[in-house]
């Protein structure tokens, strides 16, 4: 995508035009930085990302000042560069390897997506998921409403029914959400992982008998309450199934110490690591492993990282429970208050069996920051760093939260508005992709699923914050944020081809790639 210097002032917005109906339409809103606008007809896009021939390199660049993933290419050299800065390829050093990213297809999401035309809707789903998108792998789908609903409900509202007997998908679910993901997963190159998270269970199975609040099951663990709830995951698994969606995973519950708390505003079912433990050892885990889906990947938490290592301790040091048990998953939210090595890392050399998994982040939740904000850089690169730290701490995934929301943030029935990588205009049938779809797309489009992290050694000091992986094509790939004010010069050691060299533009996400053979 070319970079162009046509500037016209109309209604307040600075409009950046492209010389190329694939590039990005800027818009600037006064945030800081552009968003790039789709419709129908007209979407900037990054294409299908081809390996340069040996010795060559090819670089993405996204940054404030207008670039969106703007590609060039370079030539190894055999000689340093000189650069101050060398930054060291050591792929002997192996760390973890990637699952993937991706987005929710919350009930909101879905809303406005159905919003637009059809044209614009498949434009839209062609940029998350399509082979010239961003490639998304990941869908996490919500068990019945949450906050981004229009309303409450769950799929077996009727008190007493124990057996499931009117279990029924919603709305929501047949004439929204599942026609989406039928249409995203025939768009994409290869299977979708989705993975499913219940907010609350029906009212009747709770303490406080309502969908929000602080409330957890009645009853204990084993018993006729926590079964029902155990059937009802392996029901919705069931009704998905006929519409021919299969889950890769799910989550043992989203947030389960918001169910916890006392006037919790929207929905939420509590339970302690004790009662997450038991419930899944003797129900939860059993009731997987006896149905048509025993593959399917279980993953705890589902909550803010600084409850770890804790929470995985109470439940994975338990053999019964941890028995079922695949991957633990995490939320951004209060992750400065943690520092990811006493978490992230920790768990893993605890647990290193068990995969990591970053199950929802967003912007634009935070009291004083609240809702959508058009052309925010500095959410974006909270996003990239916030990625990047979590991957070097064995983080095997990152998921955002909406796939899609309107000008407000919304619909969210609580009117918990926040902030999503793609926003909706219905009433001009555009989207405008944020800053943070491209730091998404710095990541999912070029770390293929089985990319392994590696290590990498500095020269000196530096404010550049890394990530180096080696992909199953044996390619390398390097993300490099800078967040300062000032341009860094460096270069790469790879000492099977030299030296590559670079350089960081302030403000600005790199994405290198080259091939290693």
């Amino acid at each position: 995508m070319r970079e162009t210097a046509i500037f016209i002032l109309l209604t307040g917005l600075i409009i950046i035009a492209r010389a190329d109906s694939n590039d990005c339409q800027a818009l600037n809103f006064g945030h800081g930085s552009v968003v790039c606008a789709c419709n129908a007809t007209n979407c900037d896009s990054v294409g299908r990302v081809v390996l340069p021939d040996p010795g060559q390199f090819v670089s993405y660049v996204s940054s404030k000042t207008g670039s969106r993933l703007v590609r060039s290419q370079g030539q190894f050299q055999e000689n340093s560069t000189g650069a101050a800065l060398r930054i060291t390829l050591n792929p002997s050093q192996k760390y973890q390897r990637t699952k993937g990213f991706g987005g929710a297809m919350t009930d909101a999401a879905a809303m406005n997506i159905l919003s637009l035309s059809s044209g614009a809707q498949d434009q839209l789903l062609r940029q998350y998921f399509s082979p010239d998108g961003i490639e998304y792998r990941f869908v996490r789908v919500p068990v019945a409403s949450c906050d981004f609903s229009t309303r409450l409900y769950t799929y077996a509202d009727t008190p007493g029914d124990y057996d499931l007997q009117n279990f029924t998908l919603a709305e929501e679910d047949i004439h929204m959400k599942i026609p989406l993901l039928q249409r995203a997963q025939a768009l994409s190159a290869q299977p979708l992982n989705l993975f499913a998270s219940a907010w609350s269970a029906p009212a009747w199975l709770k303490t406080n008998g309502a969908l929000t609040g602080k409330g957890s099951l009645k009853g204990k663990p084993g018993g006729k309450e926590h079964k029902t709830w155990a059937q009802y995951y392996i029901r919705f698994l069931e009704e998905y199934g006929k519409y021919n969606l299969s889950f890769w995973g799910l989550t043992s519950g989203n947030e389960p110490t918001a169910g916890q708390m006392t006037n919790y505003s929207f929905q939420a079912l509590g339970f302690t690591p004790e009662t997450q433990r038991d419930w899944i050892a003797l129900d939860l885990g059993p009731a997987l492993h006896s149905s048509s889906f025993p593959k399917t990947r279980l993953i705890i938490l589902d909550d803010n990282r600084l409850l770890l290592p804790h929470w995985a301790k109470v439940i994975l040091s338990d053999v019964q429970a941890a028995r079922y048990v695949h991957g633990i998953g995490v939320h951004w939210y209060l992750d400065s208050l943690v520092p990811p090595d006493i978490t992230l890392s920790t768990t893993h050399h605890l647990y290193p069996e068990y995969f990591l998994f970053a199950t929802e982040a967003c912007s634009g939740w935070k009291p004083g920051d609240r809702g959508v904000r058009l052309g925010s850089w500095d959410r974006a690169e909270d996003y990239a760093r916030d990625i990047i730290q979590d991957m070097n701490n064995y983080v095997t995934g990152w998921t955002d939260w909406n796939l899609a929301l309107n000008q407000d943030g919304g619909p969210n029935w609580v009117k918990n508005f926040v902030d999503s990588p793609i926003i909706v205009d219905p009433s001009k049938d555009v989207f405008y992709k944020q800053p943070t779809f491209y730091i998404m797309a710095h990541f999912s489009k070029f770390l293929w699923e089985g990319s392994q992290r590696v290590g990498v050694s500095f020269s000196q000091h530096t404010d550049l914050e890394i990530s180096a992986y080696i992909r199953p094509d044996s390619s390398a790939v390097f993300i490099i944020l800078n967040r300062s004010e000032e341009e860094v010069q460096f270069e790469v050691w790879d000492q099977t081809l030299g030296f590559l060299p670079g350089s960081a533009s302030p403000h600005s996400i790199l994405t290198l790639l080259w091939s290693r053979r």
